[in-house]
């Protein structure tokens, strides 16, 4: 690890703790902690949300898959993109209308039942559970291949932080320490991009011309099946993709930090603007990787091609554009982490403690309590578990975030704002139904039994084919919805016609 790695770790580690030392000040409510008291405006949240959603998975997984597979590895960036669709026309407005701190308020609006908030929250749990271990796993090995330091201590590293940000500073520190994130990757992602088309002659036709002779894929690193052989697979992985952003909890929760809907629009704007610009440029870091940096060069430093984008920024720009690169990539973890754990406290906190064991009647400072010691056992037991999975195959965790969220979590949320016969029966239909339907199938994938040593969970023939569920698991969650309200007698259409009216205009009566 270089002088300049560590000066810009340090730089960004000592600007964090700043932002929540003063971000604490401001964190005395319930309301501050978790949803920065709605006071962030549009842009600023737009901002965050991008900050969220760009994981590492995708400034360094999807660099990489393009610089290794070419057109396959783009997969992802559309999928990825076109998921902001969803949220913003049929998700994002109704659900700050509705909503108060977490999906469970939103459903709640309508059903008000503890066993539907109660689904919720375990859906909301599960999501950021697989989620998080994806995520501190690829921390932990990521940041070892990036400052040279033991797995163990990279993982503490990062879930100490994280704990800080949230425990102390709440929503507002994750918020800012996510626009900072987003400001900072969208600047080494721009002049990464820029070198790389330099190189290129500003010639776009000569840059897709020069990648067909830059790996040993030839001119089928430009075509689709280098990486998905199985077009079902791929059909799966992608619906998971585009349908589960509408349905992960830490995404929903950024729209109730802005005061109203017409923020809450300007938000989705600002953030499908800052995203889609930097799924683009993941097209310029693939190819450039594959042609500066090298094929072999990149799958020598990393099988799963990981440090393809550092390794072109140092190719490009030499050691200070890698250390800042590098230190992008931490502060990247950092703040998807710290969203993370702010979710997972959410739902137990406010949920399960707040409004199931305590009904509601928890005071301001007991639910304070509640939120931090929340966050605290999030944080411990997610840095037990990564620590745990530290030689476990667990990329796939992610996806399958995306795919419980698609298949329990969205059917709920679309049929509470656009289907006026839901009822309670088929809210909970859809969740469990949903949320099984994936976790069973996932159970018996290729993700979980390989025949091949080491590329799965445990030695063995898959039982069901596909890496990811939700071709099935998305149709069950909406069916399950379907079937529960129809064979259930219940309904109020009364209630419907509020939610409705709340739902479009924001008013909540007096």
């Amino acid at each position: 690890m270089n002088l300049t790695v560590i000066v810009l770790f340090l730089i960004i580690v000592l600007a964090t703790l700043i932002i929540t030392y003063y971000a604490a000040k401001r964190t005395q409510t319930t309301g501050d902690f978790y949803t920065a008291g709605g006071g962030l405006t549009g842009w600023q949240n737009g901002l965050a949300i991008a900050g969220d959603y760009l994981s590492a998975a995708s400034f360094l997984g999807i660099a990489g898959a393009i610089a290794l597979y070419g057109f396959d590895g783009f997969f992802y960036s559309i999928g990825f993109l076109i998921a902001y669709l969803v949220v913003m026309f049929l998700v994002a407005e109704p659900l700050r209308n509705l909503g108060k701190y977490t999906i469970a308020d939103m459903i709640n609006a309508r059903f008000d039942a503890k066993k539907v908030r109660g689904a919720a929250a375990l859906s909301t749990i599960t999501i950021v559970i697989f989620y998080m271990i994806a995520q501190l796993v690829g921390a932990g090995a990521l940041i070892q291949l990036l400052f040279g330091i033991d797995y163990w201590i990279a993982v503490l590293i990062v879930g100490v932080m994280m704990t800080i940000y949230v425990l102390f500073g709440g929503m507002t520190a994750t918020s800012w320490v996510q626009i900072i994130k987003a400001v900072l990757l969208m600047i080494g992602t721009l002049i990464i991009a820029f070198l790389v088309f330099q190189r290129f002659d500003f010639n776009i036709m000569h840059m897709f011309s020069e990648v067909k002779t830059a790996t040993s894929h030839g001119a089928d690193y430009l075509n689709p099946g280098l990486q998905y052989t199985v077009p079902l697979d791929t059909i799966s992985l992608m619906l998971a993709l585009v349908l589960g952003t509408a349905g992960l909890p830490h995404i929903l929760m950024r729209f109730f930090t802005v005061k109203n809907a017409k923020m809450a629009r300007t938000s989705v704007v600002t953030a499908t603007w800052v995203v889609g610009i930097f799924y683009i440029l993941t097209v310029f870091l693939g190819f450039g990787a594959a042609a500066f940096v090298g094929e072999s060069q990149i799958l020598a430093a990393n099988p799963a091609g990981n440090m393809a984008a550092p390794l072109l920024a140092e190719a490009l720009g030499g050691d200070f554009l890698f250390s800042f690169v590098s230190a992008v990539a931490f502060a990247t973890i950092l703040a998807v982490v710290a969203g993370l754990v702010l979710s997972g406290a959410s739902a137990f906190a406010h949920d399960i403690y707040g409004q199931i064991i305590k009904k509601g009647k928890a005071s301001d400072r007991q639910q304070m309590l509640a939120a931090r010691y929340a966050s605290l056992g999030v944080s411990v037991f997610s840095i037990l578990l990564a620590l745990m999975a530290q030689t476990m195959n667990v990329a796939f965790l992610v996806s399958l975030a995306f795919c419980v969220a698609a298949s329990a979590n969205l059917p709920v949320i679309l049929y509470t704002i656009y289907w006026r016969r839901f009822n309670t029966t088929g809210a909970i239909t859809a969740m469990f139904l949903g949320l099984l339907s994936a976790l069973i199938l996932v159970s018996m994938s290729p993700n979980v039994f390989s025949p091949t040593e080491g590329a799965a969970i445990f030695v063995g023939d898959p039982i069901f084919p596909l890496t990811n569920p939700a071709i099935i698991s998305v149709p069950l969650g909406f069916i399950g919805g379907y079937l529960g309200t129809i064979l259930s007698k219940d309904q109020d259409i009364e209630r419907y016609a509020e939610v409705k009216v709340r739902a479009n205009t924001g008013y909540r009566g007096s």
